[in-house]
């Protein structure tokens, strides 16, 4: 196949690529082609297509097509666009704050905990307030997880309970208190109009009106989740996309310890 990053040498590649100035890539180095959808609250046809045209060039791209639109609903219409993007960021000066830990297999975490900790980890996990999916904390509970990892159900040295979906907050801690549980997970998949911001707010709020806040190691996952946006709500970690029940485990093992070792243990 010819043309493109395929027709480079590293060598050339090495040449173009400016980490200081990095720019979306397409056909070559430095092009900024980007695709990008979006919907109008505009009628269908060639004045709704010349909108997102100017809102393109409004964004920062450069010679912008729209190659798909379509009637979502009267008054409603959805584009596909190119454009030339004519923004950079400077790559180098990145830094993203990660959850500080080490993933392991499940025989790793269960030898880890059984060694250093000696008794299993209590887990509870909901999806909470209105949100009723269940499909990111059953990927990380349920016994059979998800894409080849084993959820929390399976591992020998955790004790777990999954609360399901649309769990109120105050149910949440008053099982948690009942179990005496280690760590809570929350799930939270809807975010129209920022409601997990909200959800998992009043979580932190009950957990410390109840004196336990410090006693708990508190996650929070979900498809616009991060561990930065989870720190700033009062959370210990946050697992986002690609996060799988191995990578929670190890944390939730590895957190336990250092706490123990720090003299933080409840």
């Amino acid at each position: 196949m010819s043309g493109g990053l395929y027709s480079m040498s590293s060598k050339d590649f090495d040449k173009t690529l400016n980490l200081k100035a990095i720019k979306p890539y397409g056909d070559t180095m430095n092009d900024g082609k980007t695709q990008l959808s979006f919907t109008l609250p505009v009628p269908y046809g060639d004045e709704a297509s010349e909108a997102a045209k100017q809102l393109m060039k409004k964004m920062g791209f450069e010679n912008p097509q729209v190659v798909y639109s379509k009637e979502l609903t009267k008054g409603f219409t959805y584009f596909v666009c190119y454009g030339s993007c004519t923004h950079t960021v400077d790559y180098t000066t990145i830094h993203v704050p990660k959850v500080e830990s080490t993933t392991w297999s499940m025989k790793e975490t269960d030898e880890y905990i059984k060694e250093h900790i000696g008794r299993k980890i209590v887990i509870i996990g909901a999806s909470t307030g209105t949100d009723a999916h269940t499909v990111g904390i059953d990927a990380i509970m349920n016994m059979k997880g998800f894409a080849g990892h084993y959820g929390l159900e399976r591992y020998k040295m955790f004790e777990t309970l999954n609360m399901g979906s649309q769990v109120l907050n105050e149910d949440f801690v008053a099982k948690a208190i009942e179990m005496n549980a280690d760590v809570l997970l929350v799930s939270q998949t809807v975010t129209q109009k920022d409601i997990h911001i909200k959800n998992l707010t009043e979580l932190v709020e009950i957990l410390e009106a109840e004196g336990i806040r410090d006693k708990v190691i508190l996650i929070a996952g979900g498809p616009r989740i991060s561990h930065e946006l989870v720190k700033e709500l009062g959370y210990d970690a946050g697992f986002g996309p690609n996060s799988y029940a191995d990578d929670v485990a190890s944390y939730v093992a590895q957190e336990m310890v250092r706490r123990i070792e720090g003299g933080n243990e409840k």
